[in-house]
């Protein structure tokens, strides 16, 4: 069977599957000694556990983060949250950053603006605190006087530090949604604390009304706690680039011409220069092998999952991991013609081509702002011009007004449940990295799976057991671990296992041999006991049962590595049974995609493996709809035909070649138990390795996103109401609302949508 995804097919390829390969040591001669299985298996994905601890931010190519380092002055942060946060309005004098050249980075960057609200708030929350006790209007409610000579000013020079040390990302914000003509969230908190700010001040001066300073500063705390906790569920831009560069090893070993081995950065290889890759050492560049043989771990770049035989006259990628000999290669790229160079293009376009979600609370604010200034406007006129009344009672209304729609619960109303949502997310496994796109996934009606690391486990294990007669399986699979022991290879280690799986006691074993091109023989309790490959079995003229041999070639049309056991050598070799080894599926996988139908999705595999190995595990499941046989760069691709079909997508994957799929899909799901090149390119990520968790992010976005619209309905649908009952409207017949009572019903609305955002759940 050829190797389909040999390396001599990648040179032309765009893009990789991001993995660290668990299986860095040497796997001994036995990957010669499963021949037979091995080549069964080959284009078969593989998943490989690796850390994926935060990476550094230095030197974060802006590029690849879908905007220019020139639109990066321009980004409105709270965009993708919700929480209306106007990147321009910030104050970036005082974030201790200077132009954000390479040291800064966007992830340092945006780390220290969500440090600048933290020290705001609290700074504002501690000069809240005298604030509220020297308010007039809150003694009168607690039935107390705590007034001293000057306390007014007192409270005036404290109101006026918070107005404008904690108000001034919002003022500044103001002037920027101006500027462009879109007023919105920040708008209208400016607007708010100015108003209520500047009264209080003119009351103090002589105006005949109430202090509202109380009002200013819970508003600019709520405010400032609001963006702070906003900021903290937005996660900085991908790193995933960064993790690419991680696959190459740092230093080559480079051939003189003389033959000595020198020692040069990866970087000073050229086209032409000859290196030397010693055993468990990563390939340092593209190449070709001119001298010496092993087997080459390439899981993490193709998907491969058993080490594949190189030879001379062999391709071999920058990224993978030799086994236990020693190669001589010709280096043939560097540089951007190299194929993770080429990945870190495709990727970088893919996440660059994302649009973000227009934020619901910047439209309703938007909105609210207009009613608010309209409705305050026409209220003074109307008062003060149209009846003749008293100018105080004029500036009362429109104060009131103003108070009403002060967008207290509306700053909250989609940070709390942004925060909710974030913690039920860490409790089922998942952390959201781009709100926008969680947001998305209400909309998803597609869910796209790669098969190996996330519907399978990604490791090989004894699916059937074929038995000769007067053989029991624990005897057979009992045997077979025993010789197997001896081995580091993926077969073997499957068959030891599930032994050890099934509690068997392993017997004692001597004189272990791999047989190149065979499989492997040691002595077993006195006797020779061989397990070899479908080939070898032949060429021994070993006679196995008709059913034995039936059922081993239905298994190997399916896909699945079959080994035979035999007792003895030469004529004396009498068959014992054979052992059917697959990648095991996940016992979650099934109540995941079962789980998908009841959404109303369907579900699609997207694989390198053969056809036939995707089908059978499709059937095995419930799949709708098998990808398979795609070369690594072809899976971006088949995206975005499923997009062009009008379909709203999600991938889930866990390696380099998920990588660009992951970024180009509506929404990018990782297994954290893949590679950190997949973990920082997705939108989600999958903590653990389980299917059923991403569903869960489908069903935590739509719970989400409901109530994310109550919480506006709340916050800001009480206005309907209360705005037109600040005016005025009933004050003919006796009912007048107070700034104060309007203060109250604000206050109230924050306090529902705190609650119902705490009410909010998933199944």
């Amino acid at each position: 069977m050829d190797h389909d995804h040999d390396s001599t097919d990648l040179p032309g390829l765009k893009q990789a599957e991001l993995r660290e390969a668990a299986h860095e040591g040497p796997h001994g001669s036995h990957a010669d000694g499963h021949t037979g299985p091995v080549e069964e298996h080959d284009g078969r994905e593989h998943a490989h556990e690796a850390g994926h601890g935060p990476a550094p931010s230095d030197g974060v190519d802006h590029a690849a983060m879908g905007h220019t380092p020139e639109e990066h002055a321009a980004m409105d942060e709270g965009a993708p949250d919700g929480g209306a946060m106007d990147h321009e309005g910030m104050d970036h004098s005082e974030m201790g950053h200077g132009g954000g050249g390479a040291s800064g980075g966007h992830h340092d960057h945006h780390a220290m603006m969500v440090e600048d609200f933290k020290r705001r708030f609290w700074v504002c929350l501690g000069l809240t605190v005298p604030i509220l006790a020297l308010s007039p209007m809150l003694q009168m409610w607690a039935g107390v006087e705590w007034t001293f000579p000057g306390s007014v000013w007192v409270l005036t020079a404290l109101a006026a530090v918070v107005w404008g040390y904690g108000g001034w990302p919002f003022l500044t914000g103001a002037k920027d949604d101006l500027a462009k003509g879109r007023p919105g969230m920040m708008t209208l908190v400016a607007l708010a604390i100015t108003v209520a700010f500047v009264y209080s001040v003119a009351v103090v001066l002589g105006l005949e009304g109430n202090l509202f300073f109380w009002e200013t500063a819970t508003l600019v705390d709520l405010m400032l706690v609001g963006h702070w906790v906003e900021m903290r569920s937005v996660m900085g831009a991908s790193r995933a680039l960064e993790e690419l560069a991680r696959l190459m090893p740092d230093e080559a070993h480079r051939l003189t011409e003389a033959g000595d081995v020198e020692d040069v950065p990866t970087d000073h290889l050229r086209p032409g220069d000859r290196i030397l890759v010693k055993a468990s050492e990563k390939v340092p560049a593209d190449g070709t092998v001119v001298d010496g043989r092993s087997a080459v771990n390439q899981a993490a770049l193709t998907g491969e999952s058993v080490p594949v035989e190189k030879g001379q006259g062999d391709e071999l990628i920058a990224g993978s991991v030799n086994g236990s000999g020693s190669l001589t290669v010709e280096v043939t790229k560097t540089g951007a013609d190299a194929y993770l160079s080429q990945v870190v293009t495709l990727v970088r376009e893919a996440q660059a081509s994302k649009s973000k979600t227009q934020d619901l609370a910047n439209r309703a604010a938007f909105y609210l702002t207009l009613t608010a200034i309209t409705v305050g406007a026409l209220t003074f006129l109307a008062w003060w011009l149209l009846t003749d009344g008293p100018l105080a009672f004029a500036i009362e209304r429109a104060v009131t007004v103003m108070v009403i729609a002060c967008p207290h619960a509306l700053g909250l109303a989609i940070p709390l449940v942004v925060a909710v949502s974030t913690s039920i997310s860490a409790r089922n496994g998942l952390l959201v990295r781009d709100r926008a796109a969680f947001e998305n996934a209400r909309n998803l009606d597609t869910l796209v799976f790669d098969k190996t690391g996330t519907l399978t486990e990604g490791r090989f294990g004894v699916t059937e057991i074929l038995l000769a007669p007067d053989v029991s399986e624990d005897d057979l699979l009992a045997t077979a671990a025993a010789v197997e022991g001896g081995s580091e290879h993926p077969i073997a280690a499957g068959v030891v296992r599930s032994a050890q799986d099934r509690g068997l006691a392993l017997p004692a074993v001597q004189d272990f041999q791999a047989i190149t091109g065979k499989g492997v023989r040691a002595t077993v309790d006195g006797r020779t006991v061989q397990i070899l490959s479908p080939g070898a079995v032949q060429a021994e003229g070993v006679r196995f049962p008709d059913a034995v041999w039936t059922s081993a070639d239905r298994l190997g049309r399916e896909g699945q590595t079959v080994v035979y056991v035999v007792d003895g050598e030469g004529e004396d070799a009498r068959p014992l049974g054979a052992l059917a080894l697959d990648d095991v599926v996940r016992p979650e996988s099934r109540e995941a995609i079962d789980r998908l139908h009841e959404l109303g999705l369907s579900a699609v595999m997207l694989t390198g493996d053969k056809q036939e190995v995707a089908d059978h595990v499709a059937r095995q499941l419930g799949i709708d709809r098998v990808i398979a046989e795609v070369l690594p760069d072809g899976k971006s691709d088949e995206i975005r035909k499923l997009q062009a079909e009008g379909h709203v997508v999600a991938m889930t994957g866990d390696g380099v070649n998920d990588a660009p799929a992951l970024a180009t899909a509506d929404v990018g799901l990782a297994v954290g138990a893949g590679t950190n090149v997949a973990v920082e390119t997705a939108d989600i990520v999958l903590v653990e390795s389980d299917p059923r968790a991403a569903v869960r992010v489908i069903a935590l976005a739509r719970a989400t996103y409901r109530k994310m619209v109550q919480n506006l309905w709340w916050a800001a649908g009480y206005n309907i109401v209360a705005i037109p009952l600040a005016a005025g409207v009933l004050a003919p017949w006796g009912i007048v609302l107070s700034p104060a009572v309007g203060a109250v019903l604000m206050s109230l609305s924050t306090v529902v949508v705190a609650v119902n955002a705490r009410r909010l759940t998933v199944d």
